[in-house]
């Protein structure tokens, strides 16, 4: 074979490279959608940790549940949005003028909503992976490489403390201890 059907052939196999790796980057999340949906999704991840704490069987905690998720990934097709995440949970209670942290959990999920009739927007289904084996599979199937990546870096939990304690009334420098 000679050098120029190398040379072409190499090229050609770049191009498909560097085409597959822009094809699985993540998208750039449009922001007017994402803060529409987000607290949807925030709100019904704090829902669906209800029950779930420590905290919350000790009454004179207070516990509740606080959540936050930042996008990865997010595409709309008519009414329906599809919201590839990375979130955070938190159980936080309040115990001797300072904030308790109960338990909590993070990871990717992919939560789908649907336009309501009032213009809003209502979770109708959310996947997360299974814990332990087949964990990876799933975030490979559900996550480009970039996104996948993504979900390596650190999630703060300042802003979950912050809203943890202004709900329960603490001044923004209240301590965070164990439950």
């Amino acid at each position: 074979m000679s050098a120029r059907r190398w040379a072409v052939g190499t090229g050609a196999v770049v191009v498909l490279a560097a085409t597959g790796t822009w094809a699985m980057r993540p998208g750039a999340v449009d922001t007017r959608l994402w803060d529409e949906v987000r607290p949807v999704i925030e709100a019904r991840l704090a829902a669906e940790s209800h029950g779930t704490g420590y905290g919350e069987d000790v009454p004179g905690l207070q516990a509740r549940w606080f959540c936050r998720a930042e996008a990865l990934d997010l595409a709309e097709r008519g009414d329906e949005v599809r919201a590839g995440l990375d979130t955070l949970c938190l159980e936080y209670g309040v115990r001797g003028g300072g904030l308790v942290e109960c338990g909590g959990g993070r990871g990717p999920q992919v939560v789908r909503l649907e336009r309501d009739p009032h213009g809003g927007y209502r979770v109708v289904s959310r996947e997360a992976p299974p814990d332990g084996a087949g964990n990876g599979d799933w975030t490979q199937a559900h996550f480009g490489f970039f996104a996948r990546a993504a979900l390596d870096d650190t999630m703060s939990s300042d802003p979950l403390q912050s809203a943890a304690r202004a709900h329960f009334g603490l001044p923004a420098d209240a301590p965070v201890g164990d439950c």
